[in-house]
């Protein structure tokens, strides 16, 4: 009886759905000063203040640099990992990269191909790493 019992709470537990929410949120990267705001799940990120792109899965940006990379496109690779594109906000550079986010919702950022991610900081291009880690903030 109570082996049954047990097993019948354990099937219990195991069909509740999870509805961990990843690659959500906005993320930041100190050494660089650059964020990511993202929604993998729903694609409803805007711009503030540039409408005009629509709604996004989200995009990058800097504290130190007022230009924006866009992420119009992306493919669910798994629960935690996605494939994104991104595109610069004047459309002239794109590249492709891979977004994994980990238990501690710290996202690894793989550059794959394309553009080299870089940003402007005292009127010169600083490049961004191939591989860049970005930690879960408190929405901004």
């Amino acid at each position: 009886m109570r082996r049954a019992l047990f097993i019948s709470f354990i099937m219990m537990v195991m069909s509740v759905p999870v509805s961990a929410q990843t690659l959500n949120g906005y993320y930041y990267n100190e050494e660089y000063q650059v964020y990511l705001r993202i929604n993998a799940d729903s694609q409803n990120i805007t711009v503030p203040g540039q409408d005009i792109y629509g709604e996004l899965t989200g995009y990058f940006g800097s504290k130190r640099d007022g230009r924006l990379w866009l992420i119009p496109e992306m493919e669910r690779i798994s629960d935690n990992k996605i494939e994104v594109n991104v595109i610069n906000d004047y459309g002239s550079e794109d590249f492709t990269a891979t977004l994994t986010e980990d238990e501690n919702r710290v996202i690894t950022m793989k550059h794959l191909k394309g553009s080299t991610f870089k940003i402007v900081v005292d009127r010169k291009y600083v490049k961004i790493p191939k591989e860049i880690k970005l930690k879960w903030m408190k929405d901004k």
